[in-house]
């Protein structure tokens, strides 16, 4: 019997599901070394099929996508007593992503932008129901909770794959890794080792020169004239997240002149990703009074959203007050 294996997908865009089928025919090293048992993305399988399953009788789950409501929740515990390995796989999952950015507001405020905005048609102000009659019976959704959180913030996570989504050589040599396990031929990693990633930051390989120049202003990219391609971009005064960013993408961003924004999450050793980026950022800014400072800052439309772009979830501030109040 072939070992088992399984993908879930949670709250997330379908990106690293995508992900996986392009690693063209490669794919086909998955059929053959492994049993699909659950990919409702890929397949017809039904929940009480997985819970009628033994426990870790699957051998590795990648579970992308972070928690954010009742089923996202019950879905990871259920994968977790159901798989020897779970794996928390691409940004979602690790560091809450895109997602992640509506912890800065409560539950009502995403309705009130979804359900009564410019945009949207919405005479009688109506909003999802958790449960609704119809003549076939009672149809539920299943409740929004009040914050995202990481996978591992819910279940213990074995291994953790980063990238929004992660990149597909490096899906690859994960999968090169589990087949060489399944054969006996390899070792797993130590537990709770990030795959399919560098062990250093963007910058470092990056091919762009680094002179530690100082900046007076930030830009966004349109703002700028042709850009030297040979200067690191934070240096010509465009934000970039290099610095604060795991490498292993082969710093694709910057190669083609446009600005690493973070998706691999945090650099080894950094706790808090937006809070290194500012301090990136501090280090080249060539002002010291508050004011001339504020005018660099302002080259930032969207501080939260730069920073935290794909680790608030996952950071110390995580969501505001309010969100956090409502989730406790």
């Amino acid at each position: 019997m072939k070992p088992k294996f399984a993908m879930y997908w949670a709250a997330a865009c379908g990106g690293c599901e995508i992900a996986v089928l392009n690693i063209d025919e490669k794919v086909l090293d998955l059929d053959a070394n492994f049993e699909v048992a659950f990919w409702p993305a890929a397949m017809d399988v039904k929940y009480k099929e997985v819970e009628a399953m033994e426990d870790e009788s699957i051998l590795v789950t990648l579970f992308n996508g972070g928690i954010r409501t009742d089923e996202n929740e019950h879905m990871a515990k259920l994968l977790r007593r159901k798989s020897k390995l779970l794996v928390a796989f691409g940004s979602c999952a690790n560091e809450g992503c895109i997602p992640g950015l509506a912890n800065l507001g409560t539950r009502e405020s995403i309705f009130d932008c979804a359900f009564d905005n410019p945009s949207t048609e919405n005479p009688a102000h109506l909003r999802p129901q958790i449960a609704c009659q119809v003549p076939e019976g009672v149809l539920t959704l299943p409740p929004l909770q009040a914050v995202v959180r990481t996978l591992d913030q819910v279940v213990e996570v074995d291994y953790h794959v980063p990238g929004c989504p992660p990149e597909s050589h490096q899906i690859a040599a994960v999968l090169d890794v589990l087949i060489a396990v399944v054969k006996g031929e390899a070792e797993l990693p130590p537990k709770g080792a990030v795959l399919g990633a560098g062990d250093t930051s963007v910058c470092d390989e990056c091919p762009r020169s680094r002179d530690v120049k100082h900046i007076d202003k930030l830009s966004r990219i349109q703002e700028l004239p042709v850009l030297d391609t040979e200067v690191c971009l934070l240096e010509q005064g465009l934000m970039c997240s290099g610095p604060a960013t795991r490498s292993g993408c082969n710093s694709r961003c910057p190669n083609v002149g446009a600005p690493c924004i973070g998706c691999y999450g945090a650099a080894p050793g950094v706790l808090d990703q937006g809070a290194r980026l500012m301090a990136a950022i501090a280090s080249v800014i060539d002002a010291k009074e508050p004011e001339a400072i504020d005018r660099v800052l302002d080259g930032l439309p969207d501080p939260a959203g730069t920073f935290y772009r794909f680790s608030l979830a996952h950071s110390l501030l995580r969501a505001n007050r309010a969100a956090l109040a409502e989730q406790e």
